[in-house]
């Protein structure tokens, strides 16, 4: 008997292939009041003229598709292979209520991690959420103690359960087991689906879901699960395949005159940029060196920079006693991004940075400058170094490792010592580390130790505490821990400050330079291709010996940072840095920022982007209101930028970088 009810669809299709269709829209609809919510969500953001919104949501639907139809593709290879015989047995009825309810459950999970991804980058998945998949043990904890994760697992499950149970109130399940359909419609099911989504995957690329000038309409416009797995595939790009490029001699020629110094020759000819720095005056000075890398700490957060919260009062107060660079730009929205602009003074090249490629080991970093001058190299970390490839990377760079291992079994190749932090020296910890006070307890004990055996040391300290969940040692600061981003920046800033007050008692105080630099923002999202203001980050050089605090106003890079401190402490040099002196007379400023994809080169209120499929786009930049208005392409600044970034990425690929 012939089953009717309310599961009879429009277009016709066998009983057989109900559940299909029905999880074919019901996932187009979820996911569509999802895109919704993220436009209301940015409701201020997002271009609200009548065709851009349609747009958004039919590229969305196009995306959306895509997703549904490699979902349910199991599940049409489940149905050609099954015979008509086997439909509605106890057999058939095990495997489809369990696989669509696991589908069902994992589909719902992702659509919670998108939100709680949105909230804090955003965006759509990226290169981050592929690292998350990763790094499980940071992540898992994280979500642990950022979220009430009972009540997340248990609304996962119950609106699993909810969907499976209107499923079968309205008859779905019963059509598909009643139903039969024949070997020539399950094969025209199964062909028609295998070209569809073999067209996905061959033409239809992430980044075509980029139509508009407004970041925020291009994100909504993508299918979160469609971008993780583009991501996946594409996480290093090589410059003269996906961008705009010119000859390779020629992009090395622009660099070298951009890079070139009065006291400064090159070694080699052609493509290379490798130079010999020498200061005119013939003595160095050679103190200890600690530098201090900060997590997310956008420089909006300062009062110098009119914050009214008063979260930074000992940054604010250093700003004054230091030369502090007030115009300066992270190259990039990931620690590991800061970590390669600041030991390789080096533009951030398209892909995933340097820090988690392989053989990024024996390159030519500032760690070899340090080893050059007699320096013990030490990184400290209050995680786990092997983390986003840090060990790998800092101890293939001639660093001693000092980290809070948790005994993973997966190799670091860490060609230099590693050290634990043991619990006895931790007071607080979550799921990033030891908190900021621990792991500067940690560097001082360990200068103290570098201090007694009369050896000139660089530490490079790498804090966690400005991350989600916020939390921090209580009592320390008025903001009580887990509360909120400020309360993470205070109790950074009051570290930072507990740290500096410790260091003046001690004998090495005297003779050792303070370098502090944020890694990037707290938040890089807005509505532009590159929102400019949020790369904006505070650098300060404390204590270095017979230097008067001065406010560097030029426009400069992270990249500029080291070249900066070795022309201060007038040392020759062997380089084969992008970066120059910020302070030297022949310094142009400039600065280059970037996402994955996004490459942009700044010259004050201009700025260049270089995407992938060779497009690119000039804009003037208002710096007050912080947009981007386009302008016609100026070639000469055009070859400028992509010779920066052409000659970098040829660098690394021909392994140019290595010592």
């Amino acid at each position: 008997m012939k089953l009717k009810s309310s599961f009879q669809f429009e277009i016709s299709l066998p009983q057989r292939f109900s559940l299909l269709w029905n999880f074919f829209k019901g996932f187009l609809f979820l996911s569509m009041v999802l895109r919704i919510v993220f436009m209301f969500w940015q409701k201020d953001e997002v271009s609200w003229n009548l065709v851009t919104v349609l747009r958004t949501l039919a590229t969305g639907a196009f995306f959306d598709s895509a997703v549904a139809g490699f979902a349910a593709f199991p599940g049409i290879l489940y149905l050609l292979l099954l015979p008509n015989r086997y439909s509605g047995s106890l057999l058939d009825k095990i495997v489809v209520y369990f696989f669509f309810s696991l589908t069902v459950l994992v589909l719902v999970f992702v659509f919670f991690a998108e939100i709680t991804f949105w909230e804090e980058f955003r965006t759509r998945f990226n290169f981050i959420a592929v690292d998350y998949l990763i790094y499980t043990h940071e992540v898992v904890r994280n979500i642990q103690e950022s979220y009430p994760l009972p009540y997340l697992i248990l609304g996962v499950a119950a609106i699993t359960l909810l969907i499976v149970f209107l499923f079968k109130k309205r008859g779905i399940f019963a059509a598909t087991f009643a139903g039969k359909a024949s070997l020539k419609q399950k094969l025209s099911l199964f062909i028609s689906a295998f070209l569809i989504l073999s067209f996905y995957v061959v033409f239809i690329k992430n980044n075509q879901a980029e139509w508009s000038s407004n970041r925020y309409n291009n994100e909504i416009s993508k299918a979160g699960i469609y971008s993780f797995f583009a991501e996946f595939r594409n996480n290093q790009m090589k410059y003269t395949q996906f961008y705009t490029a010119i000859d390779t001699k020629k992009a090395f020629e622009t660099v070298r005159n951009e890079i070139a110094e009065p006291d400064s020759r090159f070694i080699k000819g052609g493509t290379s940029i490798r130079r010999e720095i020498t200061d005119s005056l013939p003595s160095e000075a050679r103190p200890n060196v600690v530098f201090i890398l900060m997590e997310s700490m956008s420089a909006s957060f300062m009062k110098e920079f009119g914050n009214e919260k008063d979260i930074t009062p000992n940054m604010d107060k250093l700003a004054q006693q230091s030369l502090f660079f007030t115009n300066l730009y992270a190259t990039g929205t990931r620690t590991v991004r800061g970590m390669e602009a600041v030991t390789l003074c080096i533009l951030p090249t398209p892909g995933q940075s340097i820090v988690k490629r392989p053989d990024n080991q024996n390159l030519y970093t500032v760690s070899n400058v340090f080893q050059e001058k007699g320096y013990q190299n030490s990184f400290f970390y209050g995680g786990d170094g092997y983390f986003d490839n840090m060990n790998c990377y800092f101890g293939g760079n001639g660093f001693t490792i000092y980290d809070r291992g948790r005994g993973s079994v997966l190799s670091d190749k860490i060609k230099t010592e590693r050290h634990n932090i043991e619990d006895s020296e931790v007071t607080f910890e979550n799921a990033w580390g030891i908190c900021d006070e621990n792991i500067y307890d940690k560097m001082l004990q360990v200068a103290d130790e570098h201090f007694a055996s009369k050896k000139p040391f660089f530490n490079f300290v790498m804090t966690t505490s400005n991350h989600r969940p916020y939390t921090y040692p209580e009592g320390k600061i008025d903001i009580p821990s887990g509360k909120n981003r400020d309360g993470a920046v205070k109790y950074a800033d009051y570290a930072l400050g507990q740290m500096l007050e410790k260091a003046k008692t001690k004998p090495w105080f005297k003779n050792t330079v303070f370098v502090i630099i944020a890694d990037h923002c707290a938040s890089s999202a807005g509505k532009d291709e590159i929102d400019v203001a949020n790369y904006h980050i505070p650098a300060f050089i404390y204590n270095l010996p017979a230097q008067a605090p001065e406010k560097v106003l030029q426009q400069c890079s992270q990249i500029d940072l080291f070249p900066t401190l070795f022309a201060m402490l007038r040392w020759n040099y062997r380089s084969n840095f992008f970066g120059k002196n910020a302070l030297g007379r022949t310094y142009t400023e400039r600065a280059y920022v970037g996402t994955y994809r996004k490459l942009a080169y700044m010259k004050k209120n201009k700025a260049l982007i270089l995407s992938d499929q060779k497009q690119q786009a000039l804009y003037d930049w208002n710096k007050k209101t912080n947009e981007l208005k386009p302008v016609p392409m100026d070639n000469a600044f055009l070859e400028e930028a992509i010779s920066g970034y052409q000659a970098a990425d040829y660098l690394f690929t021909n392994k140019l970088l290595k010592e």
